[in-house]
């Protein structure tokens, strides 16, 4: 019983997403009860019909409406455009007190996606902050990983930045990271988000320019004990 894909339920609201769903696929591959979280339940059942089907049947995931989801996970994280951040959080608040909340929305303001344009708050993980209050741990993750990667299998050469408001909960999502085949680094408070949210549009440009839709960050010159 110390496997902690045992003990954990995992809700990823925006699920039905190209990100969410691909992170919801590897969470469920490693074992995890996974629930895809959805402003309309259809949409999320067909979701982990899809990933259920990617996995031979054998997954453990569900979907439903996102406030059920949020209430019946521990962890929650959430994989929304921007543009539906605020609405979102604020229709599971009540939901969320104790638990932690993995925020995986960059604030991207289209067209002009390549150009870095951080919110009042700094960051769309700290205007979560700002919303759900001080009872919710709030952690910045998997930003700067592509959608392309994740509904696959192959070894992926990028790094996660993990900031948040505690080291606990960044500990925390640090099992997750390394649950879904990544490789993660803490980064810090929550202040540092607005670092990693901005290094989205940079990538995003970088994979335009030069034709790609894998650019990705990596940390070097640290020995990993």
């Amino acid at each position: 019983m110390n496997d902690p894909s045992i003990l954990l339920t995992l809700a990823v609201l925006g699920g039905t997403g190209k990100e969410g769903k691909g992170l919801a696929y590897r969470w469920a591959k490693s074992g995890y009860r996974v629930i895809i979280g959805s402003r309309t339940p259809e949409k999320a059942q067909m979701a982990a019909e899809e990933i259920g089907k990617l996995l031979g049947g054998a997954a453990n995931v569900t979907g439903i409406g996102n406030l059920e989801a949020a209430q019946q996970a521990d962890v929650v994280i959430l994989a929304v455009p921007y543009a539906a951040h605020r609405d979102t959080l604020e229709s599971v608040r009540s939901a969320l007190d104790g638990k932690t909340l993995v925020d995986v929305t960059v604030p991207l303001v289209p067209p002009k996606v390549t150009k870095v344009q951080m919110p009042p708050a700094g960051s769309a993980a700290q205007e979560a902050r700002e919303i759900l209050g001080e009872a919710v741990e709030v952690v910045a993750a998997f930003q700067n990983i592509s959608h392309e990667h994740l509904l696959n299998d192959t070894p992926v050469e990028c790094d996660v930045l993990v900031s948040g408001t505690s080291k606990e909960s960044r500990a925390e999502v640090l099992k997750l990271v390394e649950a879904a085949g990544l490789n993660g680094w803490d980064a810090g408070p929550i202040e540092n988000a607005v670092v990693i949210e901005g290094l989205t549009s940079i990538l995003i440009g970088i994979n335009k320019q030069y034709g790609s839709m894998h650019a990705g960050i990596k940390i070097t010159g640290v020995d990993r004990m």
